[in-house]
């Protein structure tokens, strides 16, 4: 209604007498002031934490993939790695224990996406054992991402048995829904459906959750979560988070700023609602990812995408930590996208970092510090220093009493594995020398890149050879020099940097 209508009195208006005028401006005056002087907070029939309906801030989402070896995609139980079918749950969670502890020690981590189908939720067999990683992660105050994998209720993409799937999520819904923790993404990849169409399935799987808040909601861009703004501006999903995937490897090559300005288009406005939740390149061929001046695409890739997510807001969970589809001529079948290696037998598992500058660039899309990868290592079992003997070059290394952080006991990681020191004048490599077996002198030796160079550090606080990873760096209790010996457990074969 225009102005003058709504001011002008109408035919039954009462006009006030001016005394009366003057008295009643003057009453909504004072309380005008009064209100003024009341703080917003109290004038809300809200509570704070009511007024904040659907918060959403995707840059707290710091994670990895936890997955199955050969991918989540089975007819059955979906097992990540380290997991087992067989194992109960005590079994599941002190595992599940070990190996988040090695998500939060190597990388800060504060969130897992984990893999669920109808074979594998609360109410199942496996399921109710799985869900002793779920409880494991939000007892450690980690943020859960359980996402759907089709299996019988989906082919192609597409949901093809709704009940089955309904059923599924009320199941998970059930469990988790009270848990503050638990994010639920619908359907990962849902690529067998239009935009629009898609759009209408995720509509309707909030509206028939109405007790799910929806900033605990995952919506997936279409395809394969190939871009979010048409679920973005669709208001029905206001107030959800949204999924995207964003690879080099189904893309032609591009330069920088080529990976940057496609990221940015696939993500439009909607940064602080998104979640990179697949993003991922090679981990296993000594890519060097904090070169700025790298021709490689999967190096320009991998840097495009951190920088974007961190200068967008956007959340970033890796695919993968562990698991995966296992890439062929890998000789122990992992996916080399796969930021850890896992060893261990029984509940006593590490994570061996496979590429430390790929850490690096993953910390940085979370906004932290990466710090620097040239320490002091520190003998957990003699609080003696890995070192040199100064002044000689190609020498067996020792452990000694002082650490004065001299040249001769300052080590480098590189991307490829390997450790570098200043052994006599020259920089020089940490060296298996000879057959890699229990006994082997570890010395300094000419870098020349061979695998009896290359190193990795694990979460249990050891350090292995590539080739035998069975084997740790030891200090002999004897006479403090290093060898390689069987992985026992000993703190003489465990090392702290510093």
């Amino acid at each position: 209604m225009p102005n003058s209508q709504r001011t002008r009195p109408g035919p039954h208006s009462a006009v006030l007498p001016p005394a009366r005028t003057r008295f009643l401006r003057r009453a909504l005056a004072c309380l005008a002031a009064a209100l003024i002087a009341v703080p917003i907070t109290m004038l809300s029939t809200a509570s704070p934490a009511a007024a904040e309906t659907n918060p959403t801030d995707a840059s707290k989402f710091q994670g990895v993939n936890w997955a199955r070896v050969g991918d989540n995609f089975v007819q059955g139980d979906v097992v990540p790695e380290g997991l087992n079918s067989s194992d109960s749950y005590d079994v599941v969670k002190a595992k599940a224990n070990a190996i988040l502890s090695g998500f939060q020690s190597t990388l800060g981590a504060n969130t897992v996406r984990l893999p669920i189908n109808t074979h594998s939720v609360p109410g199942t067999t496996w399921g109710d054992k799985y869900t002793g990683a779920i409880d494991a992660a939000t007892a450690k105050g980690f943020k859960v991402i359980l996402s759907y994998w089709e299996d019988e209720a989906a082919s192609g993409g597409k949901i093809t048995n709704m009940a089955t799937f309904n059923s599924m999520w009320d199941s998970v819904i059930g469990k988790y829904g009270s848990n503050s923790l638990v994010y639920f993404e619908p359907m990962n990849e849902p690529h067998g459906y239009s935009a629009t169409d898609w759009a209408n399935v995720a509509a309707k799987w909030i509206t028939d959750r109405p007790s799910v808040p929806k900033n605990r909601i995952i919506v997936s861009g279409p395809d394969y979560n190939d871009y979010v703004t048409t679920v973005c501006a669709d208001s029905r999903l206001d107030g959800t988070y949204l999924s995207l995937h964003h690879y080099a490897f189904n893309q032609s090559a591009k330069t920088y700023d080529g990976f940057v300005t496609d990221l940015k288009n696939k993500v439009g406005t909607c940064g602080a609602r998104t979640i990179l939740d697949e993003f991922g390149a090679p981990m296993d061929t000594g890519l060097n990812y904090n070169d700025a001046t790298s021709t490689d695409n999967f190096v320009r890739y991998l840097r495009a995408d951190t920088d974007s997510v961190r200068s967008l807001g956007m959340g970033a969970v890796y695919w993968p930590a562990l698991g995966g589809k296992p890439t062929e001529g890998r000789t122990d079948g992992h996916d080399w996208y796969s930021l850890f290696d896992l060893k261990g037998s029984g509940t006593n598992l590490a994570l061996g970092v496979r590429n430390i500058s790929g850490i690096d660039r993953l910390k940085y899309a979370w906004g932290s510090d990466p710090g620097s990868h040239t320490s002091i290592l520190r003998n957990v079992g003699s609080n003696g220093c890995l070192d040199v003997p100064l002044g000689q070059d190609n020498v067996q290394v020792q452990v000694w009493a002082q650490c004065w952080g001299g040249d001769n006991q300052k080590w480098t990681r590189t991307p490829s594995g390997q450790l570098t020191v200043y052994s006599g004048t020259n920089q020089k490599c940490l060296d298996a020398w000879g057959a890699i077996k229990d006994g082997t002198v570890v010395g300094t030796y000419n870098c020349n890149g061979q695998d009896n160079q290359k190193w990795r550090f694990y979460s249990d606080g050891t350090i292995r050879p590539i080739v035998n990873s069975d084997l740790c760096l030891d200090r002999a209790l004897e006479t403090s020099k290093v060898q390689l010996w069987s992985c026992w457990g000993g703190n003489n074969q465990k090392w702290q940097t510093s």
